[in-house]
């Protein structure tokens, strides 16, 4: 389970490298893509191949699902770690989530998430109060 926050540095070709608290999970390979606001989904090659399962079950006739489907897929890399535990982010995920050097890498569960620093820190500032104050059930049965 890929858990916590970290904070890798971007290098000069586009790298970065993977925490060892994540490399059990992801370090036989991965699978970057396009996530919501702006970010970064990071899934292991496994993990990604049950995602796809799921996505295909959507009907094509539904415009959400396509649109969906089209973007989660046409912006997905195939990543194998080096030896030094380094994965490459193509440039155009890299564009897409406004990566530079500084990042946030956080473990949600059964995949993780790569923030530009300056995005990911406005998003938990604007977020720790609601998280803090929710009074209704979000996932049901969880509480």
């Amino acid at each position: 389970m890929l858990l916590g926050t970290h904070t890798p540095k971007l290098d000069d070709k586009g790298r970065l490298i993977l925490p060892a608290k994540f490399r059990d999970d992801l370090g036989d390979g991965i699978v970057i893509t396009r996530g919501q606001e702006r970010c970064l989904y990071v899934f292991s090659t496994s993990e990604f191949e049950r995602v796809h399962d799921r996505i295909r079950e959507a009907p094509l006739t539904n415009k959400q699902a396509r649109d969906f489907l089209r973007m989660f897929l046409s912006g997905a890399s195939a990543e194998t770690p080096d030896g030094q535990n380094r994965v490459t982010i193509p440039p155009a995920l890299r564009a897409y989530a406004g990566l530079e050097r500084e990042l946030v890498l956080t473990g949600v569960g059964a995949h993780a998430e790569i923030w530009n620093a300056e995005a990911w820190n406005a998003y938990a500032a604007s977020n720790e109060e609601i998280y803090s104050d929710m009074e209704q059930e979000v996932i049901p049965g969880l509480f």
